[in-house]
């Protein structure tokens, strides 16, 4: 069981893969581009590598791996294809916008992603009334996932301690700041992921979150 949290605390949830269901979208617009250069890479190899990372460190272990100069041209391209992909397919994740309208706790989200980025995919999902301005990106700070700045700047922004934190992840790196932030972390996504951190408690539907807030069981 879990221990539930207190009226004081605040849950910061990560965007790409755990608000929204982007990761596929993202990693697809980038099998694109690559397509351009002639290079072939299986969709759900790339999410599994990338997921939750800078996209200047995919850009720049692509570029190692095939041979190749993945610029900010190559950047820029690859935004626009996945503003595309978003305006045509993106949805927020089952279960999210039933458990946000139920939430009495402060929340906020951090991202990697660029600002503009959040925002467009919290609006086209319905998802911003919940949010507002509390919205921290990597980009307003220059610091990125496992590195725990960004979790540390929310905090700061909302005003609560770390140890008073909770984050919500779908990604490893995700997972490693949070930890090193001094936060709680629960890890959205499959079972196989979560292996190398046993600590960390797991749940694969949003449905379930409002459960582990509470500190209740959650039935099998």
């Amino acid at each position: 069981m879990n221990s539930p949290l207190r009226k004081s605390s605040c849950l910061i949830f990560d965007c790409d893969g755990t608000l929204v269901d982007s990761e596929g979208l993202c990693n697809l617009g980038l099998q694109k581009e690559l397509q351009c250069y002639g290079v072939q890479e299986d969709l759900a190899d790339l999410t599994q590598r990338f997921r939750g990372r800078k996209l200047a460190d995919i850009c720049s272990a692509l570029s190692q791996q095939h041979g190749l100069q993945l610029g900010q041209d190559f950047m820029q391209s690859y935004r626009r294809t996945v503003d595309l992909l978003f305006d045509a397919s993106l949805q927020a994740f089952p279960g999210v916008l039933e458990v946000l309208q139920q939430l009495d706790l402060p929340i906020c989200v951090a991202s990697a992603g660029p600002p503009h980025k959040i925002r467009k995919a919290l609006s086209l999902t319905g998802l911003s009334q919940f949010f507002g301005e509390r919205i921290y990106s990597s980009y307003d700070i220059s610091s990125w996932k496992p590195e725990p700045d960004l979790f540390l700047h929310a905090a700061r922004q909302m005003g609560f301690a770390p140890a008073d934190c909770l984050v919500i992840e779908d990604s490893e790196v995700g997972i490693q700041a949070a930890i090193a932030a001094g936060m709680q972390a629960y890890w959205f996504g499959s079972a196989g992921q979560v292996h190398a951190y046993p600590q960390v408690p797991r749940f694969s539907s949003m449905h379930e979150l409002p459960y582990f807030l509470s500190g209740l069981p959650i039935s099998s």
